[in-house]
């Protein structure tokens, strides 16, 4: 009988023992829990923000900034930087050792204080400044490939500054095979600018078929092409259309008369200076006319619009969206009082 029991009491053992070795091979990762996330926003609007993310078994945490930019912060704590004013989602995960995940959003405001970092006040009178201005001259490939009318020279007939503005005067001559002239000034090569606030202020010109305009282009238009390489109209104006402005983004897709872009009417466009904006971040591209937002584009890491692009102001004559020349069109001025990067 003892034999009995010291053979029963081994295989009871071996059972037992077999039993824990099946059990052990399951996974044991545990889901975190308990998932916090708070933000302590800077009162210096220095775009400072205080991120603490805890929870229950989570070995490493996955923030989204809300703004196209991603960090992992095993601790789950960090404190980020944003470059632009806004309200901004940012969301958190938790992960375990074995890969499981928990998640929470949380919505904040930031402010940032913008820093001046490019700006022409056209304060001294003769030819605009060659350091921050080139020309666009002739009457480019199919008339800028919109079928314009003007001819774009560099004469102080159609650009110069006097009494602390720039004018850019179109007119109505023949010159050199075409029926008007115009300017075409832009900052290529010279400076350029990735996301800030960029704005002028701007009296309009008038006249049937006047077609001025303020906006930019990516730097790689050379080698990308239009529209790969991205467009923003900050303003665009139509003398046959009279105070209406219009605010425009071109990219692939969505260019020429299938553009993303909103108007809003101005009454006073062609009598009295405005001030024409757009707010452009990495997940937003805003429009405004004396700061009053009339039409907003989501940004995204696919588009062309996170490159540096240059800044252009002209008057264009007729074309594809200037439409029909008033027959009695003689000339007219679009004045520029600035242009003021920041960021």
């Amino acid at each position: 009988m003892k034999v009995l029991s010291t053979v029963s009491l081994f295989i009871a053992v071996l059972l037992l023992g077999g039993c824990k070795k099946g059990g052990s091979s399951g996974s044991t990762d545990v889901a975190p829990t308990n998932l916090t996330l708070e933000a302590t926003v800077s009162t210096d609007n220095s775009g400072n923000v205080a991120l603490t993310a805890t929870a229950t078994n989570a070995v490493t945490y996955d923030f989204d900034f809300g703004n196209g930019v991603f960090q992992t912060v095993p601790s789950g704590k960090l404190t980020y930087k944003y470059p632009a004013t806004g309200s901004y989602i940012v969301s958190v995960t938790a992960k375990s050792a074995g890969g499981k995940t928990v998640s929470k959003s949380i919505t904040i405001n930031v402010t940032v204080a913008l820093t001046l970092v490019w700006s022409e006040d056209f304060d001294t009178a003769g030819a605009p400044d060659a350091s921050k201005w080139g020309y666009d001259l002739g009457t480019g490939s199919g008339g800028w490939g919109n079928n314009e009318q003007q001819y774009y020279t560099n004469r102080t007939e159609n650009v110069n500054i006097s009494n602390g503005t720039l004018k850019i005067t179109a007119r109505k001559e023949s010159f050199s095979g075409s029926a008007y002239t115009s300017t075409r000034m832009l900052t290529k090569d010279k400076f350029s600018v990735k996301y800030g606030k960029i704005e002028a202020s701007i009296k309009i010109p008038a006249g049937g078929g006047t077609w001025p305009a303020f906006w930019m282009l990516g730097n790689n238009i050379a080698s990308a092409g239009w529209p790969a390489c991205g467009e923003i109209d900050i303003m665009e104006h139509v003398g046959n259309s009279l105070n209406k402005i219009y605010g425009t983004v071109h990219h692939p897709g969505h260019s020429g008369g299938n553009a993303d872009g909103g108007t809003v009417m101005n009454p006073t466009a062609t009598t009295a200076f405005h001030k024409y904006t757009v707010e452009w971040t990495a997940t937003t591209i805003r429009f405004l006319v004396d700061d009053v937002s009339f039409y907003s584009f989501g940004n995204q890491a696919s588009l062309p619009f996170n490159q540096n692009f240059f800044i252009i102001l002209n008057v264009a004559m007729g074309g594809n969206f200037g439409g029909a020349i008033d027959p009695a069109f003689t000339s007219a001025t679009m004045e520029v009082d600035y242009v003021r990067v920041y960021q």
